[in-house]
């Protein structure tokens, strides 16, 4: 059973925020929200990965103390942009891990990928109220980082629109009348496609999400299905369900951010128009609503809203995501890496978009599944896997190159 999510008592002061990954849509979106109401927060630290540019604008508006780039190389270039600002500036990995451990009192974790989890561990440790928006932080390390939340006092708010759904209608004090929780998914940009069509898709196609505006990443996340069995595996440990309660069901329209079942029959959704302000602002202003400007949801105008069942052989990622969270130990962090190489080399062109699960399960089938019992293991699995997955499609390139 998932250990439950804490939460502390209401703070009506003005709310000292940190924004880790501030150059990427959801810290952008963020960034829009603090902007509309600078009179109620102030911003500790602002990190991005290689905008300078973004990062030094974002760092000029919001009056940071530190503004972080995670590139070292990128260090000169941010403080040139921001020389005579006063605000500090850093660079490089542990530059990360100081900014999330600053005294502000709510964190935005928006770093993708594995690279987000030491920053991420940095303000749980501290017992900062964090808005989780790197899934892959419990996919990698699940147990510990729950183990951590609590140990520390710390709380998490999910940020992603279904977890977010998810936490807004979910009874924590009756648990045990929670029948099932249901993720919607839109189903991404080939949710009608046949192997075929896939099988030729190019970058491109694949980072044109019908209905969200995300990072590319992310993207193909949803175009493979993959960031629904991330979330899949994010949600057992975010809410005390086992996984056989936690239920997919594709929406196309994404409406229905998700859902959750009761033993009386009664099914209580999370509404809203797909807009990622609406989560952002539920966790920035958490225990408290704030005002959004997000366009409003009108059923009328929608008309109808569909619902099918994921199709598992167009898109394995689901199937091999609950097998990897049923195998337990190192399995989701191996499945995670490989997914992130898978990805990068995609949208590189080294590999086709079908042989993105396919690498993917090929890793988890390779790399010895282990228990996790801290950080320095979740770091080994995950270069055992990247290494893994980096040689698996070498190998096929070289067969590509040179058939037998």
């Amino acid at each position: 059973m998932a250990v439950t999510v804490t939460r502390p008592r209401p703070d009506a002061m003005r709310r000292s925020v940190t924004i880790l990954g501030s150059t990427g849509s959801v810290g952008c979106n963020t960034i829009d929200l603090i902007s509309r109401q600078p009179d109620a927060f102030s911003v500790e630290a602002l990190t991005g990965n290689r905008n300078v540019a973004l990062l030094a604008e974002q760092a000029r508006r919001l009056r940071p103390k530190i503004a972080v780039v995670a590139e070292l190389g990128a260090y000169r270039s941010l403080k040139q942009e921001l020389a005579g600002s006063g605000i500090e500036v850093a660079a490089g990995p542990e530059a990360l891990v100081e900014a999330a451990s600053r005294p502000a009192e709510w964190v935005m974790a928006s770093i993708v990928g594995a690279a987000g989890l030491e920053p991420t561990l940095a303000a749980v440790r501290r017992g900062a109220i964090v808005g989780l928006a790197n899934k892959e932080c419990l996919v990698c390390a699940g147990d510990l980082m729950m183990a951590e939340i609590h140990r520390c006092g710390a709380t998490v708010v999910p940020v992603d629109s279904e977890h977010s759904a998810i936490y807004q209608v979910f009874d924590f004090d009756n648990a045990d009348k929670v029948e099932s929780i249901i993720l919607t998914a839109s189903g991404g940009p080939f949710r009608t496609a046949d192997l075929a069509t896939m099988a030729s898709v190019t970058p491109a196609q694949a980072v044109a999400h019908p209905n969200w505006n995300m990072g590319a990443k992310i993207s193909v996340d949803s175009a493979t299905m993959m960031n629904k069995g991330l979330e899949l595996i994010e949600a057992y440990h975010l809410f005390p369900v086992d996984v056989e309660q936690i239920d997919i069901v594709v929406h196309p329209q994404s409406i229905i951010h998700s859902m959750v079942a009761y033993v009386d029959g009664s099914v209580l959704a999370q509404m809203g128009l797909p807009d990622m302000r609406t989560p952002i602002a539920y966790a920035l202003g958490w225990p408290q609503r704030m005002t959004a400007p997000v366009p409003r949801l009108n059923l009328a105008e929608i008309g109808n809203l569909t619902f099918e069942a994921p199709d598992e052989q167009r898109f394995p990622a689901i199937r091999l995501a609950r097998q990897a969270l049923k195998c337990g130990g190192a399995a989701p962090t191996v499945m995670n890496a490989a997914n992130e190489i898978a990805v990068h080399n995609f949208l590189n062109g080294r590999i086709g978009f079908l042989d993105i699960a396919r690498v993917v399960e090929e890793t988890i089938d390779t790399v010895p599944n282990r228990q996790l019992e801290s950080l320095t293991d979740v770091a080994e699995v995950d270069g055992a896997a990247r290494e893994t997955a980096n040689t698996l499609i070498s190998r096929s390139a070289a067969r590509t190159l040179h058939p037998a």
